[in-house]
């Protein structure tokens, strides 16, 4: 399986040093659950793959882990939201998330949804299609013999 992104906030809580059933909760898994949670994430593929790359990082120190987060400059440059979210979903040093939630809010922009519109253009292009359908045909072109 992936790392998904509570996989992801459960791993990074582990490695700041929280206990398995504390970062469970702290990623979002039910208290009730969180220590049988915590005792199966830490044994995921995924996790622990994670888990010894961060380890591996912090050993090295010329290693440096790279972290996308927000840039509020870069937030600033765009006067326009529409403009920015296009910015932050095709730019691949953002984290996936967050242009995922870019992409989903540009939707509405892109795309018009199948009910909008409302009835009477629903029948004005109802009434378009048959009058293509049924419509009144042109008259036949006369030619006049002058002769």
């Amino acid at each position: 399986m992936a790392l998904t992104a509570k996989k992801k906030l459960f791993a990074d809580a582990v490695i700041r040093g929280k206990s398995n059933r504390d970062a469970a909760i702290e990623a979002g898994y039910s208290a009730a659950t969180a220590s049988a949670a915590g005792s199966r994430l830490v044994k995921d593929p995924a996790v622990s793959e994670y888990l010894k790359k961060c380890r591996e990082a912090t050993k090295a120190p010329e290693v440096e882990a790279t972290s996308s987060s927000f840039d509020i400059g870069r937030a600033l440059q765009y006067s326009d939201p529409r403009s920015f979210l296009l910015a932050t979903m095709n730019d691949p040093l953002t984290e996936d998330k967050l242009r995922v939630d870019a992409a989903k809010a540009l939707m509405p922009f892109m795309h018009q949804k199948l009910g909008e519109g409302g009835k009477k253009d629903a029948k004005d292009e109802a009434a378009k299609k048959a009058a293509s359908k049924f419509g009144a045909l042109q008259p036949p072109l006369r030619l006049v013999n002058r002769g």
